[in-house]
């Protein structure tokens, strides 16, 4: 009788296509072949219908959850046992003893009202997913063939939900709690922006190297650093203060000749022109020097310069006298088998890529007026190539060749106004050789060896 099955709890599985219900039995028809849900749940989810009528052709198994029966007392009487007829042959119930079932994973499509017409659509949608009518299904149909598309008629309320969050209130409860906090405790601490330092740091010394003799003009380097220039007097007696401690002839011609080549290097394009693929365009390089201290150096730079593939042309005039510095420098530099000349109708008449002029000298400002020396001026002037002067003479009004850039050596030198730029050279001075002579001393260097100085 079909009242015995009234009120019972049961789980129906329709296959993967309309998943899993369970509800409370509501009605069976033997003539229809159909059992109806009240307050039925679809794949553990409350149907939004208050009942769903099933066909015996959608049913693949039925459990009964929880049994009540109207006639017989609860349990497994006679007529639980003739009412599933109603179940097509090869599906037929299962008694289970009462339980909660759990939801399966995946939420399919929901039921119709009519279970004979949800079981055509399935058929229609299994048929087309499956290349036809009777098709096989494939284990990816199996595993993601159910609709994806459950919750779609449902639209997801954003501004409902984001007024759920009170962003007022919560940012003043923020506010209240800190405000709140004790005193002395990490709150009273001063804040910072995310571009402020939060160490403690120690306010920036400018001035940081101070003379005793200033020369009258102050140089600051890029980073602000203000550097003064020095006497002629004051810069010999700190070279004579650093040659007794160790720092002899040779390791300072050694340091100005690296230093001066690698500023030379620079100005010639480094990476951008020397490379293995650019051998037919290497660059040209004169060096002019003079039988003196800074004919040595300029001797020293070319010999660096020649190491580095430049092609170089030496000028160095003939002398019965010649310092002993020069004489070694010269003889170091042969071993490069770079050109060397002695008069200046040698020099190439076409421009070259970069004149090094070390033709002055601070002991013999009468050297001047030497014939070899004017003749090597005037070629350097009418030669359309820039200019470097390395630890040039001061005290002169004029420039006897036209410089685009000064090197100093340690600290500058007053000179007379110039336009060139001017740069400095480390030549490796120790800190307290400076303060023997006097001069309150902070290399302004950082990272290199040769800086700009630009005029305060």
């Amino acid at each position: 009788m079909t009242t015995a099955w009234l009120g019972s709890v049961v789980s129906i599985n329709c296959g993967l296509t309309l998943g899993v219900y369970q509800g409370s039995v509501s009605s069976v028809d033997h003539s229809s072949q159909t059992i109806s849900l009240k307050q039925p749940f679809h794949n553990g989810v409350r149907c939004s219908l208050p009942e769903v009528t099933f066909s015996t052709s959608d049913i693949k198994e039925l459990k009964i959850l929880n049994f009540q029966s109207t006639v017989n007392q609860p349990g497994c009487g006679p007529d639980a046992a003739a009412e599933p007829s109603l179940i097509p042959a090869g599906r037929q119930s299962h008694r289970a003893p009462p339980c909660s079932s759990s939801a399966p994973i995946s939420i399919l499509r929901r039921g119709q009202s009519n279970g004979r017409g949800a079981t055509q659509a399935a058929q229609k949608k299994s048929a087309v997913r499956n290349g036809g009518a009777g098709g096989p299904r494939t284990r990816l149909d199996e595993c993601f063939g159910g609709g994806t598309d459950e919750n779609m008629d449902f639209d997801f309320d954003f501004e409902g939900n984001l007024a759920l969050f009170d962003k007022a209130a919560v940012f003043s409860q923020i506010a209240g709690s800190s405000r709140a906090q004790p005193p002395g405790s990490q709150g009273d601490q001063q804040t910072y922006r995310h571009d402020q330092n939060i160490l403690e740091v120690k306010p920036i010394v400018y001035r940081q190297i101070q003379v005793p003799q200033h020369g009258g003009t102050e140089y600051c380097s890029d980073s602000g650093l203000v550097v003064p220039s020095v006497t002629l007097d004051l810069h010999k007696r700190l070279l004579a203060a650093a040659e007794r401690w160790g720092l002899s002839v040779e390791r300072r011609l050694e340091s100005i000749g690296v230093s001066a080549s690698q500023m030379a290097l620079t100005l010639l394009g480094g990476p951008n022109r020397l490379t293995p693929k650019n051998v037919h365009q290497r660059p040209t390089v004169v060096v002019l020097c003079g039988p003196h201290m800074q004919g040595a150096q300029g001797i020293s730079c070319a010999r660096h310069l020649a190491n580095h593939q430049v092609e170089l042309i030496l000028f160095l005039p003939n002398c019965l006298k010649m310092q002993e510095c020069v004489s070694s420098e010269v003889q170091l530099y042969n071993q490069t088998s770079s050109q060397q000349v002695a008069r200046v109708k040698d020099l190439p008449q076409s421009p070259v890529d970069l004149v090094i002029n070390c033709l002055d000298c601070h002991e013999n400002p009468l050297l001047r007026e030497h014939s070899w020396y004017q003749s090597a001026a005037d070629w350097a002037n009418q030669n359309r190539a820039l200019v470097l002067s390395i630890d040039p003479a001061v005290g002169t009004q004029h420039q006897t060749v036209d410089t685009k850039w000064t090197l100093f050596l340690g600290l500058p030198l007053a000179q007379a106004a110039t336009e060139s730029q001017v740069y400095l050279c480390d030549i490796g001075i120790p800190k307290l050789v400076f303060q023997e002579v006097g001069i309150r001393y902070h290399s302004p260097f950082g990272c290199k060896f040769v800086i700009p100085l630009h005029t305060v």
